[in-house]
Parts: C-alpha cells; structure tokens; sequence
C-alpha cells in the first residue's frame, strides 16, 4: 500500500507511486466522449474505469450519504461511488475517487468536499478524491494534466460530439437495428488508437478523421420517414447522463422520435467565453482573457472544421455556431450571466427552435437555481418570441416520479404529432 501523504489541511494527495498501483473511479457522463478520454488517460499509465452502474439503489445510498437538499447530481455521483466501493470488486486501499470541479458559483464546486465528507462518513477516508480542474485549485503529484493530455481530452469532445450527432440522426431511421451503434464503437476503436499512437487529436488530423467518419454514417441503411424532433437541454449532468435522466433519449426513441442533443464543444467555448466577459464587465487579469482569448479561438477554428464537414452532407443537420448564439439572448437574458449553463442555455433552446428542433425537453435537477432561472423561467418569454416552440421543463430528483415524467413528455409529444398532422 503506497504511504498516505496529506496537505496541511488533511486533503489525501494522489502521488505518483500511487499512479502505479491504483484504480482511479470515474463517473460516466457521456458514454462516447467519456469512453475516448478514458483511452487517453490509460495511454498515459493510468488505470482508468467508468462507473455505469445504474442500480435504483443507488439514490438511497447518496441520500444516506448527502442531504437531500444537496443538488441531485452530487447525490447520485457520490452514491455510485460509494456502491463501487462497498460492491468488493475493489481494493479501497488502492482506489482513488475523480471528480471534475469548474471552480464556478454552482454548487458543483462543492461536489469534492460532499464526497470526502461521505467518505469519512462511511470510514473510507484513506481514498484519495482527486480533483479534474484547470484552474489548479487543487494539486496532485501522480495527476498532472499535461497540455498532450488535454488536447487529446479536447480531441475526445470533438470526436464525440461528431459521433453523438450523426449517430442521433441516423439511429433514429436505421433499416437494421444496431448498424449505427456498432459504427460508432467502431470509430471509438480507431480513434483510441490513433490517441495510443500520438496521433488523430491535431486540427489537420481531425479534419481528417472527419471526412472518413461522416461518409460512413451517410452509408448506413436508413428509411427517413417523417418523425417528431425533439431537442434535449439543460443542467450539463442531468441532460447527458443516462441515469440521470432516466435514460431519456432511449425513451424517446421508444416514442418514435429523432433526438438532438446539443454537443460538449458548445458548453467548453461557453465556459472559457465566460472568463473573457468576466473581464471585460467587472475587470481582471488582462493576460487571463488573453489566454481564454487564444483558447476560444483555436475551438472556434475547430467548430469550423467540424461544420464545414458535416455540411458537405445534407443528409446530417447540425446547430449554429457558438458566436451566433449571443446575439439569440439580446434583449432577453445578459451574457454577463454565467452561473450553471447561464445565458447559454436560454440560447441553445433558440438554436434548436431554428433548427426545427421545436418540441425541447429542458431537464434541470429539482433546486437547482441557475438552471430554474435561466431555463424554466425564460420558457415563457422564448414562447413569446417563438410561437412554435412546444417546451417542457423536467425535473429530475430522487422523489420524482418516473412515470409523471414521462406522462409529462407524452403530452408534449402529442401536441407536436398534433401540430405535424396540421
């Protein structure tokens, strides 16, 4: 067992001669993105694995473990967590605990010292918890994002937003159930070991990869019959993770609907954005909005390569890019507000709205303030503004009702079949 070092305040630190003998836990988030990025941590040494579990038991065993106001995704974070490592299938004196912080005002910057509080709580405080930020509020000896890492991690968003996309809009029309999801594992195949060989994560490289993935989507075996599209927003956590949302979008491809979901790359240029107007409405460090100035410029250079490919296929429809979404908030919400998904969310309804993608589910963990604000409480007004917009907010907490929430996005769907037959 590798010897426990401690900051002055008590924080486990994960060190290097823990890198070698531990499992590092991660919750999964986005099956495709998560499962690239994983390959990119395993390339650099690293014994990296996903949580998917998914057992109902798990939300009683966060709630024995965080208050039930805390926000519901730390819930069911830690309570994954502490069901893997109650289950026996690891040895918690070499297991460390990840963790993303965003360092921002929503209360998953908190989400860190729930977790080693429920550890304590449940005697398992000698398992590291190591924090995922760039902002180096927190650090480790044996985790150091280095810059190959996080472009390959920048790679891996990328990738999957491409593959979410196309598969999304070919899955929903596939002849032989099945097809889109083995392309996609596929393509994770490939591009985990282009990441082993240090390649596939530069711009030429991407541009590259993108026009071989997208034909291949394009060649799939589709009937595209007319089918109501509905758009899925929201919290970050709950609108991607299956057992967040109770595995949403298979749900709604039970009902015989095509999906967009937007992709991860929208909500990153959002959140280095947020630095920039930071700055320039309140004041700061001139070379951090420098910083975030040149970062925001490379993903936009990516952004364009990633549309530019898609559009040379009619067949595949993709969202507006970032900058263009501003101008959708004037007048109604301040890109000063960055709070959660702040300004931005608002703004990817509009996107979707335009897009034809008017039937929108906005999911939002019960409380959660930024998301209340600046989602349900601009539906009205976006209403207003866009007659056709058919929304739904959908909160998610462990007393909610699965069938009311599912009750509630039939009777959303049915207004939209109704208003396809006029």
């Amino acid at each position: 067992m590798a010897k426990i070092k401690r900051t002055r305040n008590g924080r486990i630190i994960f060190t290097k001669e823990m890198k070698r003998d531990y499992t590092i836990l991660v919750p999964d988030m986005l099956p495709i993105h998560f499962e690239l990025m994983k390959h990119v941590f395993l390339n650099e040494g690293y014994k990296i694995e996903l949580l998917r579990s998914a057992k109902p038991e798990i939300k009683q065993l966060g709630l024995k473990y965080v208050h039930n106001d805390t926000c519901y995704p730390a819930l069911l974070v830690i309570g994954q967590f502490l069901d893997a490592l109650e289950s026996g299938k690891y040895d918690v004196d070499k297991t460390a605990l990840l963790i993303m912080q965003t360092g921002g005002g929503c209360r998953a910057s908190n989400y860190i010292h729930l977790l080693r509080k429920a550890l304590e709580k449940a005697n398992l405080g000698q398992v590291p918890v190591i924090s995922f930020n760039l902002s180096g509020s927190e650090f480790n000896s044996g985790f150091v994002l280095t810059l190959p890492i996080i472009r390959r991690c920048v790679a891996g968003v990328i990738y999957g937003d491409l593959l979410m996309l196309l598969g999304n809009q070919t899955r929903a029309y596939e002849l032989h159930k099945g097809d889109t999801d083995k392309l996609i594992e596929k393509w994770v195949l490939d591009i985990a070991g282009q990441f082993k060989h240090r390649t596939g994560f530069g711009l030429k490289d991407m541009t590259e990869n993108f026009n071989r993935i997208i034909p291949s989507f394009a060649e799939v075996p589709v009937n595209r019959v007319p089918k109501v599209k509905v758009g899925v927003v929201g919290e970050i956590y709950v609108k991607y993770a299956r057992f967040a949302n109770n595995n949403l979008e298979e749900f709604l491809a039970g009902q015989d609907c095509e999906v967009m979901v937007p992709g991860l790359l929208g909500f990153l240029m959002f959140k280095i954005d947020a630095r920039i107007q930071d700055v320039r409405l309140y004041g700061g460090s001139i070379l951090k909005k420098k910083i975030a100035g040149l970062l925001l410029d490379y993903f936009k250079k990516v952004e364009k390569a990633f549309m530019d490919a898609v559009g040379r296929y009619p067949v595949f429809h993709m969202l507006s890019c970032y900058e263009d979404a501003k101008p959708l908030v004037d007048g109604l919400i301040g890109v000063g507000n960055r709070m959660g998904e702040g300004w931005f969310l608002p703004a990817e309804i509009i996107k979707l709205v335009n897009h034809g993608y008017s039937n929108i589910i906005c999911t939002q963990p019960f409380g959660c303030l930024p998301t209340h604000i600046c989602g349900k409480g601009m539906i009205h007004k976006i209403k207003e503004m866009y007659p056709q917009a058919n929304i739904v907010p959908i909160d998610y907490d462990p007393g909610a009702s699965r069938v009311n929430q599912e009750n509630r996005i039939k009777l959303m769907l049915s207004v939209a079949r109704e208003g396809m037959e006029g």
